[in-house]
């Protein structure tokens, strides 16, 4: 067969079939990464120590910024950080007899800590208290002012210090407590009627405009269901916005320029750090950027910020994926209820792949996901532990590989191209579904990583390992190793489990890193051939090789806390 396997040729014949073209294989990831070459988590608030959802959003962009670096991404950015200014900080750090200052540091180190140990790997931690951010947003600020989109009046409304945000009569009811308070019907959260005289954007100008952006780009906002939910608030009409407080109620933030007795808004403050990360307010490298982002904060990123882009003349986010939040025992989390998830605690207990793996594996963007400890120990005993980890040990411990190689493939016994009924060779039609599983696998998973999908290329990886475990379970190679006569059949069955393990290790490498690079290198693959330009299903040489060292256990099986 020359240098080339048999199998690479049968990689070329199956996707001939599909009417997939060799430059369309070889071009895998080349969309996504030009589109997603700037992603953004939102900063988070410091005035409580991050949870789980914050993890999730978090992950979401690593797994993606990951996967387009895999795909050849020269130039990205992933940024994150966390928003340090406004009343509650304020409020907070007053509550914990800490200077605000001394308060953000300690509350933003805990952020730092938390994706440090779950393997976030961010390009820029943002942090609104730095100087370069104070610049931007002064800059930001001026551009606006002088443009003729900030006017200076008097506001008159309801205000949420919680949510950090002013709302319409509409969205303001009483109570249920009966008590004469009012509440944000979106949060529940108090609100105070407020009279200030405080700068306005003319936020009420910007619907068509706003709305031209949402119809010209279906991704604008991402799912549809929360495109269709933006539509919807624009339609219903716009006020202007107050976009500072006066400085006698918050001290705590960004002095208005050339205006010492106001506050820049929390929010027009914190959105403004999206630039920043860019080089605002010099070269914008790389804008516009794809947010991700929680669905309690949709609208500040989906109409102020846009809005606000526009009116400084600047392009508005190519994409703001929204996602749904986490809930426990289908309760929302909350310290009251006593179930909020602490996800340094879960870190230790699943690792952190665990964690990851469990997060991006069932949560969905469009539904909220429900969390419980027992739904996370059995997703990763069956999954990480069964599926991959036991198939790693089976076909390459020393009972079934006593020459620990990557062996090679022989040809006559699994032939290409014919009808899967053929009686030629061993093959079974169910052997060449696995492999046609597989020569699909990495086309598809670009697609739903390109989506912010991972929890459906986690069911297709993982529906390759089934198909991969019932093929060594069919070919029984325990029997094999007992006869000379069958060992080309038993290397081909171990070569044919092994590309599933290394075209799926390669695969997900942007969600468990750390499990993914240590089945790959037990495999033998080298570092530098764990690229999607790698992917080329049974694209090695004839040859056995050797494999890698031995790690031990790739993850080991998980106990119920009373049984550990």
């Amino acid at each position: 067969m020359g240098v080339r396997c048999f199998l690479g040729q049968f990689y070329k014949a199956h996707v001939a079939n599909l009417g997939i073209s060799r430059v369309q294989v070889r071009a895998i990831g080349s969309a996504g990464s030009s589109g997603n070459a700037f992603l953004t988590t939102p900063i988070f608030y410091v005035n409580a120590v991050p949870h789980i959802g914050h993890l999730y959003s978090a992950l979401i962009a690593d797994c993606a910024h990951r996967w387009q670096q895999n795909t050849g991404a020269k130039e990205t950015i992933f940024a994150t950080g966390t928003d340090e200014h406004g009343l509650k900080v304020q409020q907070a750090a007053s509550s914990a007899k800490m200077k605000p200052q001394e308060y953000c540091d300690r509350v933003s180190r805990e952020f730092r800590r938390l994706f440090t140990e779950s393997n976030v790997k961010c390009t820029d931690f943002i942090r609104t208290t730095e100087v370069r951010h104070q610049e931007a947003v002064n800059h930001f600020w001026t551009i606006l002012q002088e443009r003729g989109h900030i006017y200076k009046g008097k506001y008159e409304g309801w205000y949420s210090t919680s949510d950090e945000t002013f709302l319409s009569t509409q969205q303001v009811r009483d109570s249920n407590a009966q008590n004469g308070v009012k509440v944000c019907t979106e949060t529940g959260n108090p609100v105070e009627w407020t009279t200030e005289t405080n700068y306005m954007f003319r936020l009420s100008e910007f619907p068509p405009r706003l709305l031209e952006w949402l119809d010209n780009n279906p991704r604008a906002v991402y799912p549809a269901k929360f495109h269709t939910m933006v539509r919807q608030w624009l339609e219903d009409g716009l006020q202007d916005l107050s976009v500072s407080r006066q400085r006698d109620r918050l001290q705590w933030g960004i002095p208005v320029p050339g205006d010492s007795s106001q506050t820049i808004y929390v929010w027009l403050d914190a959105l403004v750090n999206y630039l920043t990360v860019c080089g605002f307010p010099g070269q914008t490298n790389l804008w516009p950027a794809t947010h991700i982002v929680g669905k309690d904060i949709l609208k500040f990123h989906a109409i102020y910020w846009p809005a606000f882009l526009l009116a400084a003349g600047l392009p508005p986010p190519r994409s703001i994926v929204c996602h749904s939040h986490w809930t426990m025992d289908n309760f929302k989390m909350s310290k009251s209820r006593g179930n909020v998830v602490d996800p340094f605690d879960r870190l230790r207990t699943y690792t952190p792949d665990g964690l990851r793996y469990f997060l991006l594996r069932e949560g969905v963007l469009h539904s909220d996901g429900d969390y419980t400890d027992e739904k996370v120990l059995k997703l990763l005993n069956v999954e990480l532990a069964d599926n991959l980890g036991n198939l790693l040990s089976r076909v390459t411990g020393k009972a079934l590989n006593p020459a620990q190689v990557f062996p090679q493939f022989h040809a006559e016994l699994f032939p290409w191209p014919q009808t899967y009924t053929t009686t030629s060779g061993r093959a079974s039609s169910e052997d060449y579904a696995l492999v046609s599983a597989l020569c699909r696998l990495p086309e598809s998973v670009d697609v739903h990583y390109n989506n912010f999908e991972a929890y459906k290329a986690l069911d297709e990886i993982m529906s390759c390992l089934r198909q991969a475990n019932a093929f060594v379970q069919r070919h029984e190679p325990w029997n094999l190793i007992k006869s000379k006569d069958d060992q080309p059949w038993l290397e081909t069955v171990l070569h044919v489990a092994m590309e599933t393990l290394k075209i799926c290790g390669i695969l997900l490498q942007p969600v468990v890193p750390d499990t993914a690079d240590r089945l790959l290198s037990r495999l033998g693959v080298d570092a530098s051939d764990r690229t999607v330009a790698n992917l080329e299903c049974f694209a090695g040489t004839c040859k056995s090789r050797p494999l890698g060292r031995d790690p031990g256990v790739l993850f080991s099986r998980l106990k119920p806390k009373e049984q550990s």
